[in-house]
């Protein structure tokens, strides 16, 4: 294979290497009639991206290897992302001093040669080794998706700009009365009062194309997405969506007479979704403590009062617990003290020490009747 690109087209090939980058950690190369076609896949299966160059794209393009045989099978193979990505590494570099891009593939010498001609003579050769492997290639069928929306590049990328780079998911919701939202997706175990949750509303005059015929909300993901809309705003090329319901791809497609980029997302099922939504959404149980400012302050302090009925029987009167004959000075300062104090407001250093020392008083009345009694005739014969 043997491939020539020229102008500002280079930039366009390193925009789609950088694309395919955010996706797999290999790059599949496989030369067609159709074009070049440059795939790749994610890890775990569930993102996959096409980019086919059509030969217009080029300004010569040869699919096979010249010798005896030209009619067989083109060569099949693989890089490593990182490597391909080096080449194309710096995209103002490319756009400035590469004049032209030859990329050489001969299953000989198992070497994949990418030639940058700069200004002045520079060039800059790279030899890359690969591995042969077999075509890579999605199922999928765009005529059976229910829903269909087209948007220009630069009104989802300004959609998707408030999301916050850790963001795993989106949730993208689209209804029959013109509305599509962008919500922040939430885990299961996530707390949703501590994270921040961003959402977003377009309408349908934003839109090229608003095909809807239900409700629908599916959850894809956000990093492969954003490589997509970086390639099409550079290309200004328009963004069509074909979904349906949760649990099936989503697939997102550009059109272009020298190039077709395919982008195939996974989405959470209905059943996962739902349950995420009801976990973020549903309020959770708070402590009893934390509700004195709820209408059921009324029932609380009867529960208050049945607990301290549960543990003597019948909950004795404040009259019974503190003395009310000759009382000292002490006791008047205490209770002065605490009568005026407000319920709820924290209280000072110096009442604590005495409400505490208070309620030892009190719990040691309880247990020993009487005692409190000795301890004043004791302290009453030593002052005299």
């Amino acid at each position: 294979m043997k491939c020539i690109i020229t102008g500002g087209n280079v930039k366009a090939l390193g925009k789609a290497v950088h694309s395919l980058s955010r996706i797999g950690d290999e790059v599949y190369i496989e030369p067609l009639k159709e074009g070049l076609s440059l795939r790749a896949i994610s890890a775990s299966h569930s993102a996959y991206a096409c980019f086919l160059f059509a030969p217009l794209f080029f300004q010569h393009y040869v699919p096979g290897e010249p010798g005896p045989i030209p009619d067989a099978d083109p060569v099949r193979c693989k890089v490593l992302m990182k490597s391909f990505l080096a080449v194309f590494r710096s995209l103002s570099l490319l756009e400035k001093t590469v004049e032209k891009c030859i990329i050489l593939l001969h299953f000989c010498d198992s070497r994949l040669r990418v030639q940058l001609h700069c200004k002045y003579g520079v060039v800059k050769t790279h030899d890359l080794s690969f591995q042969e492997c077999k075509s890579l290639r999605a199922v999928f069928d765009t005529e059976q998706c229910t829903h269909n929306l087209r948007a220009p590049p630069r009104l989802l990328v300004d959609a998707v700009v408030h999301f916050p780079l850790t963001l795993a998911e989106v949730t993208m919701g689209a209804s029959p009365g013109g509305k599509v939202t962008f919500r922040s997706y939430l885990e299961d175990e996530t707390e949703a009062g501590q994270t921040m949750v961003t959402e977003l509303r377009l309408s349908e005059t934003e839109f090229q194309v608003f095909h809807v015929k239900q409700e629908t909300q599916i959850t894809f993901c956000l990093k492969e997405f954003r490589g997509l809309l970086s390639f099409a705003e550079s290309s200004n090329l328009p963004v069509n969506i074909y979904f349906d319901i949760p649990g099936r791809p989503a697939i997102f497609t550009l059109e272009d007479p020298l190039l077709e980029v395919h982008l195939i997302l996974a989405t959470l099922s209905e059943e996962d979704s739902h349950s995420s939504q009801m976990t973020n959404c549903t309020p959770k149980a708070v402590a009893p403590a934390y509700d004195f400012t709820n209408d059921d302050i009324d029932a609380y302090m009867i529960a208050m009062e049945t607990s301290c009925a549960g543990v003597e029987g019948v909950c004795p009167a404040p009259s019974s617990i503190l003395p009310t004959r000759h009382k000292s000075s002490d006791t008047r300062e205490l209770d002065s003290d605490h009568e005026e104090t407000v319920p709820g407001t924290p209280p000072q250093k110096k009442f604590r020490s005495l409400f505490f020392g208070s309620v030892l008083n009190q719990s040691q009345t309880l247990l020993h009747p009487g005692s409190g009694q000795e301890v004043l005739a004791e302290d009453s014969e030593g002052e005299s």
